[in-house]
C-alpha cells in the first residue's frame, strides 16, 4: 500500500466516527506534505481537526515515511464545491460566477441537481422612463456554476 493508499485509508475511517465533518480536499505533495481540508454540516470546531490530524498521526508510521500534516476548516473565501456544502448554506448570500454572468444572490434552496438564487436587480421600466427595483429568481443547475463563494456581511 502506498503512502496516498494509507493516508486515504486512515482519513476515511476517521471521518466515518463523525458523521456531520466531511472531507472537501485532500493534497499530498511529492515532499510528503499531507493537507487536509474539512467542512461541516454544522461547521467545523477546532476538536474536529485535532481528532483528524491524531488518527493520522497514530495510525500512520513516521518511520516507513516521514511526513508534514495541516488539517485545517475550508476558509471563509473558498468556493464551495460539493452539494452538501450548498445545502449548509441556504439563506447566505452568494456570489456565483456562470459561463456568462456574475450573480451576487441569496441561496433560497438546493438539492442534489441545481440551486435556486434569489435577488434585487435595477431594471429599465416596462412604460415611461426611468428604473424599477424588481425580484429575480434563476433555476441553476451545478453544472452550470463555474466557481460560488460565500459572501461575508458585518
Amino acid at each position: 500500500m502506498t503512502f496516498k493508499e494509507k493516508v486515504n485509508t486512515v482519513l476515511a475511517e476517521a471521518l466515518l466516527e463523525k458523521p456531520s465533518v466531511f472531507l472537501v480536499d485532500l493534497i499530498i505533495t511529492d515532499a510528503f506534505k499531507v493537507i487536509v481540508t474539512i467542512d461541516g454540516d454544522n461547521g467545523v470546531v477546532l476538536q474536529d481537526c485535532i481528532d483528524l490530524s491524531r488518527a493520522i498521526e497514530s495510525n500512520i508510521d513516521r518511520e516507513e515515511q516521514d511526513f508534514s500534516l495541516e488539517v485545517a476548516s475550508v476558509g471563509v473565501g473558498s468556493a464551495l464545491k460539493f452539494v452538501r456544502q450548498y445545502k449548509k448554506n441556504i439563506g447566505r448570500t452568494l456570489i456565483v460566477k456562470t459561463g456568462s454572468e456574475i450573480i451576487e444572490a441569496e441561496l433560497v434552496e438546493a438539492n442534489d441537481d441545481f440551486v435556486i438564487l434569489s435577488w434585487k436587480a435595477r431594471e429599465p421600466k416596462k412604460l415611461g422612463k426611468g428604473k424599477e427595483t424588481v425580484q429575480k429568481e434563476l433555476k441553476l443547475p451545478y453544472a452550470d456554476i463555474k466557481e460560488a463563494i460565500v459572501t461575508v456581511t458585518f
